[in-house]
Parts: structure tokens; C-alpha cells; sequence
């Protein structure tokens, strides 16, 4: 029943993103003074070891300030061998995805192909027929307030039966981007299109992905890899064909609240059902390299990025066009995304200007224990992860130290309990 519980507010808001609560739209913090510390590599070793010293297996992280870099990694990559987790490893980034695949639809509303604004029946009349396509517009998708319902429980049934059985039975299953947006139609609408607070839903970016086939012609995978990853200058990005990751990579173990004991290595899966929405396998350099470009609007332009940035209140989140801002009070606001799937857990945030960044990956997820409502507790690794991520996006300054900075709202953001945003 607890599992119940927990689906009944996280299944239908995040699958592919890992974020339950995010800060509440706040004033921009003030800059930090030019006699900031930049990159200290001790206390970024010492925070990143926190994070595995408190119970993570393996986590990786790349921090960037300007043109400084910082790269860690502690921890086991296979809990088997003991074989090291190291910070080139590549990662399923998740609802990290979203970002991707928004990007390719705002390259394609610069090109006049798609309006932000219409309705997405204008483009995919037999997908979503009726009063829905006229009323939901290409943008209500791309900022989670179309009411469309999550695809989620009904791609992995049994976990709505308060068990993870459907996490091994459909590791290889291969599903069409269409039968997961028949899932998300079917199942309730979280609410009327346009209305605020929004609702997170995969399904959203599942459609976003076939309204780009629709306009371009190409496969959304191909469009995005040419369009997207090679125009940031991606070398280990990809969406994957197989259930297989090419390249170094972690085991990725999924504990499922307890219920995986141990926790099972979902590291070969078929990512189908993530779609356009959530498959993006990626390296924290390069998604630190690709929110530098696009914050500095080598992807899009800046009339699209301000679309982009323009957010609403959506299931906690300060929510924009596949991107969200994230306050930390007394350092700054923050653009990015993070990404859940089994096993699997990313954030990547970088400052507006694109100089400060920090993009981080774990291989242990859903590793909190349930309280009597149902709700993940806090644990020590989440905790331990807020202050990595504070440490590398906040400058040590003689007026705010970084211990003096109020993360409390972060640790709650990064509280990796969802499926996959």
C-alpha cells in the first residue's frame, strides 16, 4: 500500500526527472564578488567522497567555472568487481533528455515549421483527435500543463500492484512512441490545457518527439543527434538503438525502496519506452558543454531561449520550455534539468551566463526508505549530493561562505525518488 501511495503522487508527475520539490520562484540572487574562490578541488574531492561515504555506490561529477575545470569520481562502477567508477563514464541521463528534444522543436518554431502556440492537432490530428488537439498547443507540451496523463503505469503495470516485477519483465521490450502516447491519453487528465499549476508528464515530450518527425521528415533521433548534439559539439551523447551502452559505463542498480534486495543492475535495458522524452545516453562534460550551448544561444536564438525560460509552477517545479530554474538563496538561480531512469540518476545545472556548472551522475537509485505515508525519507546521500551540488555552483566569498548557504529547498529537489523525469 505504501507503493500505492507513492505512485499516486510521484508515477503521475515524473518518470524520467528525478525532482519532487523544487524552490518556489524567488528575486535573482546578487552576483558574487569578484574576490569569490573558484574551483577548490580538495573540497570538491572531499564533498563528492560524502556523497559514496554515505551509502552511493558510484557518483561522477564535472564542475566548470569559465574556462576552470573540475572533474571526480568515488566510488564503484560494479559492486561485483569493485571495479572504480571514473568521471568519463557515459550515463542515461533521463528527463535530461527533454531539454534535447525542446531544443529541436524551438530550432524547428525559428524555421516557421511549428508554432508555439497552436494547437498540436494542427500536426497530429489521428494522434491526439477531438476537442484535446485543438486545445492543447505545441508549448502547453513543452511546459507540462496540457493535462495529459503520464504513460508510466502503463508501460510497468505491476508497479501500481505495489511491486517492481514489471521493471525486469519489460527490460526488453521494444514499444512505439505511439502506444506510449495512447497509454498517457488514456490514462486521467491531470488537468484542463493551459491551466496552472501543470502537471509533469512523459507523455508530453513523447509527442513532442513525433510532432519533430512530423515537420521534419526524419526520425526524431536522427534530427536530434545532427541538429542537436553534433551543433553543441557532443562526442559521447547519443540516443541509444540497442539495450546495450556503448563506452565506459557503471552498473546501474535499482533498490526500488527496498523492495530489490540487493538492488538489481538495470544497466542493459531496452530504453524504448523512454523515448524522446527520457533515452539520452550522455557524460557529465558533455552536459555541461550542452547547456553552455545553449544558454549561449549557439542552439537556438535568443527569442527562443526566452521562450525557453518563461516558466510556470509545474508539480513543484519552476518549469520552462524542457528546462527549469532552481534557486539556491544567498548564491544564485540556476538552469537545468535532472533525469532519473532505473538505476540511474543525473543533475546538471549551470548558472544563466553559462560559466558555473555542475553536472553530477549516480548509479544507485530509490535507495530511501518509506515513511508511514508512503514518502521516501530523507536520506543521508541526498543530503550528502545538495552539498556537492552547492559546493560546485556557489563561489566561497569572506561575506558567504559556502556553509552558510541555504540548500535545505535543494536537498529536498534532489531527493532521487521518482521513476525517471
Amino acid at each position: 500500500m505504501r507503493i500505492a501511495r507513492l505512485l499516486g503522487t510521484v508515477l503521475g508527475t515524473t518518470l524520467l526527472t528525478t525532482t519532487a520539490v523544487l524552490t518556489a520562484p524567488a528575486q535573482a540572487a546578487p552576483a558574487a564578488p569578484r574576490d569569490a574562490v573558484s574551483l577548490d578541488g580538495p573540497a570538491l574531492r572531499d564533498s563528492l567522497d560524502a556523497v559514496h561515504e554515505a551509502g552511493m555506490y558510484g557518483v561522477f561529477s564535472s564542475v566548470r567555472d569559465g574556462g576552470e575545470r573540475w572533474t571526480g569520481a568515488s566510488g564503484v562502477a560494479d559492486v561485483a568487481t569493485g571495479r572504480p567508477v571514473t568521471p568519463d563514464m557515459r550515463q542515461r541521463v533521463g528527463s535530461i533528455s527533454k531539454t534535447f528534444t525542446a531544443v529541436g522543436v524551438m530550432q524547428q518554431v525559428e524555421r516557421g515549421r511549428i508554432r508555439l502556440d497552436a494547437p498540436v492537432g494542427d500536426y497530429l490530428s489521428e494522434l491526439i483527435p477531438g476537442e484535446r488537439g485543438r486545445e492543447i498547443t505545441v508549448r502547453m507540451l513543452l511546459n507540462h500543463t496540457s493535462g495529459i496523463g503520464d504513460f508510466v503505469a502503463g508501460a510497468f503495470p505491476s508497479l501500481t500492484r505495489n511491486s517492481p516485477a514489471s521493471l525486469e519483465e519489460e527490460r526488453f521490450r521494444s514499444i512505439r512512441p505511439a502506444e506510449l502516447v495512447g497509454m498517457g491519453l488514456a490514462a486521467p487528465a491531470t488537468g484542463r490545457p493551459g491551466a496552472v499549476p501543470g502537471s509533469y508528464s512523459n507523455t508530453n515530450y513523447v509527442i513532442a518527439g513525433l510532432l519533430l518527425e512530423k515537420v521534419t521528415g526524419q526520425k526524431a533521433g536522427a534530427y536530434l543527434t545532427r541538429h542537436v548534439i553534433d551543433r553543441a559539439g557532443l562526442r559521447h551523447t547519443y540516443l541509444p538503438r540497442t539495450p546495450y551502452i556503448k563506452g565506459p559505463h557503471p552498473r546501474m542498480y535499482e533498490s526500488w525502496f527496498g523492495l530489490l534486495d540487493p538492488p538489481r543492475d538495470f544497466s542493459v535495458y531496452d530504453m524504448s519506452w523512454a523515448s524522446t522524452a527520457g533515452s539520452v545516453i550522455s557524460t557529465t562534460d558533455d552536459l555541461n558543454r550542452f547547456y553552455r550551448a545553449l544558454l549561449g544561444g549557439k542552439l537556438v536564438g535568443k527569442a527562443s531561449l526566452d521562450e525557453m525560460t518563461r516558466t510556470v509552477p509545474v508539480s513543484g517545479m519552476d518549469y520552462g520550455l524542457g528546462i527549469y530554474a532552481l534557486e539556491l538563496r544567498g548564491c544564485g538561480r540556476f538552469w537545468g534539468h535532472d533525469g532519473a531512469v532505473f538505476g540511474a540518476g543525473t543533475i546538471a545545472l549551470s548558472s544563466r551566463d553559462g560559466k558555473r556548472q555542475v553536472a553530477l551522475a549516480q548509479n544507485l537509485m530509490k535507495y530511501q526508505e518509506l515513511d508511514e505515508n508512503g514518502r521516501p525519507k530523507l536520506h543521508p546521500i541526498d543530503e550528502a549530493i545538495a552539498a556537492h551540488v552547492v559546493r560546485a555552483l556557489c563561489p566561497e566569498t569572506p561575506e558567504t561562505p559556502v556553509s552558510g548557504i541555504n540548500h535545505s529547498r535543494l536537498t529536498e529537489s534532489l531527493r532521487f525518488d521518482q521513476l525517471s523525469h
